[in-house]
């Protein structure tokens, strides 16, 4: 790490070099005024209007979407289907400064070579231990702003967005994702009261022999709570994060887990198919022997990964195609999906 702080030293040193140039002067004038914002790393100091940002994490897609000034990116794969062609465009253009699997793999020297004025770090508050923030500080101002369980990304990027001086988009898009949510509570409030709903998650093992159960507020849950679902239960032992809305029980426990559900829904892939851990459950005779799957009432959920306002809308649309059924009081396309690789909502 002295060998890396060195190196920063020098790539800053260049920065500053460079400072006495009329577009160092501009930059400077820009984002000369400060304010004060509350992080999770503290009280930061930072640009009322940055002019170059970087966004690491659950950061990245909404400064995407609010066309933020980002200079330097970390990799977000997984919210790559959920992407408009102008925000794919945007997202593959901008620099890559980590990869998406671990804070580990931050660059510090591609991150001080694209000069921020801003650094927006979005992982998750254990991932920080693999960042060295006294690295990052000597290049620009750092916050940290990271989920602490799966549905908290609502506040999560408003708190972004206002870090990057872009929380006009922020109103604009969560009051379309609550009209929308509010009109598909209507529209299924005649069927979804009495129901009772269980979740099969996507992140299973099935080599260890165990599932994904999500209770409400997880991941595959918590849109469609916004439109009237109700997941019951909750996970035996709550041990911070995500672990306090989902859990994690061997394959015999199919029956005890989704014994009292209505309904099941599933995690699908984006286009639709059914990703192997989520296929070893349903190919499962125990599965086969719920009294939601002899009825017909499982259903498959795409984009279930969406972490802003805007993608979410699409999840909303996805929730509304697998559901629908329930609407007529048939079982729907679904009613074959423990044994074929189609599932509802496809």
């Amino acid at each position: 790490m002295a060998a890396a702080a060195a190196t920063l030293g020098l790539a800053l040193s260049a920065v500053a070099c460079g400072s006495d140039s009329d577009s160092g002067s501009a930059a400077e004038s820009t984002t000369s005024e400060t304010r004060v914002f509350a992080a999770d790393n503290g009280e930061i100091e930072i640009p009322v209007a940055p002019q170059r940002i970087v966004a690491t994490g659950y950061a990245v897609p909404p400064l995407i979407e609010a066309d933020a000034p980002l200079v330097g990116i970390s990799e977000w794969k997984r919210g790559i289907p959920l992407m408009t062609p102008d925000d794919l465009a945007d997202y593959e253009s901008t620099q890559k400064i980590a990869g998406d699997t671990s804070a580990a793999d931050t660059n510090y020297e591609a991150i001080a070579g694209v000069n921020p004025d801003l650094i927006i770090i979005g992982v998750p508050q254990p991932a920080m231990v693999d960042l060295d923030l006294g690295a990052l500080e000597a290049i620009a101002p750092v916050v940290a702003i990271g989920p602490t369980n799966p549905a908290a990304w609502r506040e999560l990027t408003k708190r972004q967005l206002d870090a990057a001086g872009k929380l006009d988009a922020y109103e604009s898009t969560k009051k379309t994702y609550d009209e929308k949510a509010a009109g598909l509570e209507q529209k299924y409030a005649g069927v979804l009261g009495p129901l009772e709903f269980g979740h099969l998650g996507a992140y299973g093992e099935s080599a260890a022999g165990n599932f994904q159960r999500e209770f409400g507020g997880s991941w595959g849950t918590n849109i469609a709570q916004d439109v009237g679902v109700n997941y019951y239960g909750e996970v035996k032992e709550k041990l911070g994060g995500s672990q306090d809305s989902s859990e994690y029980p061997s394959i015999e426990s199919i029956p005890e887990s989704f014994a009292d559900a209505d309904v099941i829904t599933y995690t699908v892939e984006a286009d639709g198919s059914v990703g192997p851990e989520v296929r070893y459950v349903l190919d499962s005779p125990l599965f086969k022997t719920l009294p939601a799957v002899q009825a017909g009432k499982v259903y498959g959920l795409k984009y279930t990964e969406a972490a802003t306002y805007t993608s979410a809308l699409q999840t909303l649309d996805a929730i509304d195609e697998a559901l629908a059924p329930l609407l007529t009081g048939s079982a729907g396309p679904s009613s074959s999906a423990p044994t074929s690789s189609t599932p509802s909502g496809s």
